[in-house]
């Protein structure tokens, strides 16, 4: 199988070829290694070397032999080194897989390796000391996004065709946009938290995928798609497959626009033009569109953000296997912890009542609307050092507002637990992609992925390639 055959397919097709017997699965390895090899000198997209074989896979799943790649985000796979992209974690492996790694082999994805992140995982630039900057493969000079860019710049590049992210404040939507493919934050209780929390981040956090196509994001969530024992929060079982929704017409949907970002940070005139442009073809095709943003309060965000997800950090230190401190660890990491360890019961309480009153403002508004369309980022992708993470003497609040100022539409959803996708609809004058955002209700995602598909059918983006590709 030639490599450019290889990256024209999407899981699903690669999938249908392996299952006909038209390919082998070491003939699909063999390019995906292949493809791999050919970009990643330029993107830096992975962790470490490729593993000599795959991981462990059911050979009966329903994506059996697809190539896949796990984000370096913590211990993700039994026996895979990590490092969460810092030097805190030298020689630390997985004692055993997450919830979501056992459902990824028993779907029968191929893993070959492990993607990059940026330290800690809390940036939306992957750029670490420890691994570099990974770049974007529509323009080398851009960001991928964070903090699953590694595996986004890979999926992009027709490396694989889909890889393993997870989305704590934005972190598959932001690379998704970035790098021009399909991301989707799941509903809180979607997809699995276990085994080591019964929830990740205090509910902030989701695990799933980045893919190129909606018909792919469909069907890797019916494959891995259900609570884990134990976890806190259940989403309601959904009706039918996922993938069954692929091409399903929807009904008449009540949809709101918000162009302006709930903080009022500035937002680029062509990410909000890209999210018009959803709007205005949603408007077309007979949905009820009109203006209208939740009641989100910034203030409430930003102190979710600069409390509870310190409180999981707080421990970090006591286990990580390396001492923190200037040498080991960046400026932001530091804050991070030094932040942390000063945090009173009381402002980790206010920290708690923010979480709930953002929650009930993002569940109340869908009471009144099915959907709502914002852009995924402020900006188009920024240039490389943007975000200064391992800036010297950076305060977490300092943190909190330059990545608020890059994606300030994405973490109310992490919060409220709604589902939310970024779809590439957009383009960008210089040719750089600009993602959409659509959120739904809790539990909603068989409308989101209706309505993405037929996005994907009218304003498609599959014949799109970026610069840097595995077929060029």
């Amino acid at each position: 199988m030639r490599v450019d055959e290889y990256a024209a397919h999407d899981a699903v097709g690669l999938r249908d070829l392996l299952r006909a017997g038209d390919v082998s699965e070491a003939e699909v390895e063999a390019a995906a290694r292949e493809a791999i090899g050919a970009v990643d000198g330029t993107l830096n997209a992975l962790a470490m070397p490729l593993f000599d074989a795959p991981l462990d896979h059911a050979a009966d799943g329903p994506f059996a032999g697809v190539p896949f790649l796990i984000k370096n985000s913590g211990p993700v796979a039994e026996g895979v080194p990590f490092t969460m992209g810092s030097d805190l974690f030298e020689g630390a492996v997985a004692p055993c897989d997450l919830e979501i790694m056992r459902r990824f082999r028993a779907a029968g994805l191929a893993t070959l390796g492990v993607t990059n992140v940026p330290e800690m995982v809390i940036s939306f630039a992957t750029e670490s000391r420890r691994h570099g900057i990974t770049r974007n493969p529509w323009d080398p000079e851009r960001g991928a996004g964070g903090s699953s860019g590694g595996s986004a710049a890979l999926v992009a590049a027709g490396c694989v065709p889909v890889a393993h992210g997870n989305d704590g404040a934005g972190s598959i939507r932001i690379p998704a946009s970035c790098c021009g493919l399909v991301g989707l934050k799941p509903s809180r209780g979607r997809t699995p938290a276990g085994p080591h929390e019964t929830e990740l981040l205090f509910g902030l956090a989701y695990e799933f995928a980045l893919a190129r196509t909606v018909r792919d994001v469909a069907q890797v969530l019916d494959a891995v798609e259900g609570a884990g024992v134990g976890d806190k929060v259940m989403a309601i079982p959904p009706a039918r497959p996922f993938a069954d929704e692929v091409g399903a017409p929807p009904p008449v949907l009540r949809v709101a626009l918000a162009t302006a970002a709930f903080s009022g940070v500035p937002v680029d005139p062509e990410c909000a033009q890209a999210a018009q442009a959803v709007a205005a073809h949603l408007s077309s095709t007979g949905h009820q569109v009109g203006e209208a943003s939740p009641a989100i309060d910034a203030d409430l965000v930003r102190e979710v953000y600069d409390s509870i997800t310190l409180v999981a950090l707080a421990g970090v230190p006591e286990i990580a296997p390396v001492t923190p401190g200037p040498d080991t660890a960046e400026g932001t990491t530091l804050a991070a912890f030094e932040r942390a360890h000063t945090l009173t019961a009381v402002e980790i309480g206010r920290g708690f009542r923010a979480f709930h009153a953002v929650a009930r403002s993002a569940a109340l508004f869908f009471e009144d609307f099915d959907l709502l369309v914002t852009p995924t980022l402020a900006h188009p992708p920024w240039e490389h050092g943007r975000l200064e993470y391992d800036r010297p003497g950076r305060s977490m609040g300092s943190w909190i507002d330059a990545i608020f100022e890059y994606g300030p539409f994405t973490a109310p959803f992490n919060i409220g637990g709604q589902p939310a996708i970024s779809v590439p609809t957009g383009q960008s004058a210089d040719g750089l992609p600009i993602g959409v955002q659509i959120v739904a209700a809790h539990g909603r995602e068989d409308l989101l992925l209706r309505i993405a598909a037929e996005l994907e059918e009218a304003l498609p983006w599959a014949g799109r390639r970026p610069r840097v590709h595995a077929a060029a």
